[in-house]
C-alpha cells in the first residue's frame, strides 16, 4: 500500500463524505418521489432563505446550472409535491419568489436530522481554533471546487 501525504488523505476523506451525502440525498429523493435535482433545488432555496437572498426562477436555474425549461420543470415538480410555494414579490409584483414549504422543511429534518445532529455533535468536541480551521478549510475547498470551469 502506498503512503499518502496528509493532504491527499484529507482530500480522499472529503470525497468519502461528499459521496455519502450524495447517497443520502438520492435516497431521500427516491423515498419521496423526487429527482435528485429537486433535492439540490430545495437545498439552494433553504440556503437562499438563510442568506436573505430573493429566490427567483432565474436565480435557481443559475444555482443548478439548468436552462429555463429545466428550471421550470423542477419548480413545477416541487410545487406539485407541495414542497415549494411561489409568491409575488411585494416590492416588485413582476417577480415571483419561491420559498420552501414548512412541511418540506419538516420532511427534510425528519430524514436528515440525525445526520445533522451527529455532525454537530462531532464539532462540539472541537475547540474554537479547531472549529475555525475546519470552517476555513471547507470554505477554501468550496471556493477551489467552484472555481473549476
Amino acid at each position: 500500500m502506498s503512503e499518502q501525504s496528509p493532504e491527499m488523505e484529507i482530500v480522499h476523506l472529503l470525497r468519502k463524505v461528499t459521496v455519502e451525502f450524495g447517497l443520502r440525498q438520492a435516497e431521500f429523493a427516491s423515498r419521496h418521489g423526487m429527482h435528485p435535482t429537486d433535492v439540490r433545488a430545495l437545498i439552494c432555496l433553504l440556503d437562499a432563505e438563510r442568506a436573505g437572498t430573493d429566490a427567483t426562477a432565474g436565480w435557481l436555474g443559475a444555482q443548478l446550472g439548468l436552462n429555463s425549461a429545466g428550471t421550470t420543470a423542477v419548480i413545477d415538480r416541487l410545487e406539485r409535491l407541495g414542497h415549494l410555494t411561489r409568491t409575488r414579490d411585494p416590492r416588485d409584483r413582476r417577480r415571483v419568489l419561491m420559498t420552501v414549504d414548512p412541511r418540506a422543511v419538516e420532511l427534510g429534518r425528519s430524514f436528515f436530522g440525525p445526520l445533522i445532529d451527529n455532525t454537530v455533535a462531532v464539532l462540539r468536541d472541537f475547540d474554537e481554533n479547531e472549529t475555525a480551521a475546519v470552517q476555513r478549510f471547507l470554505s477554501a475547498a468550496h471556493r477551489a471546487v467552484t472555481a473549476i470551469p
